[in-house]
């Protein structure tokens, strides 16, 4: 297992229980991409990332995002496949959804962050195949 991997692992641990307070792991310029989904857009840094993190879960309650399969794509590439689920705060509407993160990493920080609301974009992007994802 490399370095890369254990760091996303290590990531994803305390996002599974739900806690999303530590950005130790992200460079201070880190770009936050959102590539598909209701608001594509990406933004730069660790303090902008985190603002946007809390306003989106602001809106949500009981989310939870847990990693299904991580799958390392060379030596600065991450794809993580997760279920993501929750309830809209002001809907009461339950959803889960398969997803994807890729982690770009160099020394030991996430530089860029790439997250996919559906899985086959991410694949597309990639030039995988779910079968090779």
């Amino acid at each position: 297992m490399s370095a890369n991997l254990d760091l996303v692992r290590s990531i994803y641990g305390p996002i599974e229980r739900g806690d999303y307070s530590s950005s130790a792991w992200a460079h201070p310029g880190i770009e936050y991409v959102m590539a598909d989904g209701i608001e594509p857009g990406s933004t730069k840094g660790r303090e902008a990332v985190e603002r946007l993190i809390s306003t989106l879960f602001a809106d949500l309650e009981d989310y939870r995002d847990e990693a299904e399969e991580y799958r390392e794509l060379d030596d600065e590439r991450i794809l993580v496949l997760s279920k993501v689920s929750g309830r809209g705060r002001s809907s009461g509407a339950d959803f889960v959804q398969k997803m994807a993160a890729l982690f770009d990493i160099h020394d030991g920080k996430v530089t860029r962050l790439v997250m996919y609301t559906d899985r086959d974009n991410a694949f597309a992007d990639l030039g995988l195949t779910p079968e090779t994802a």
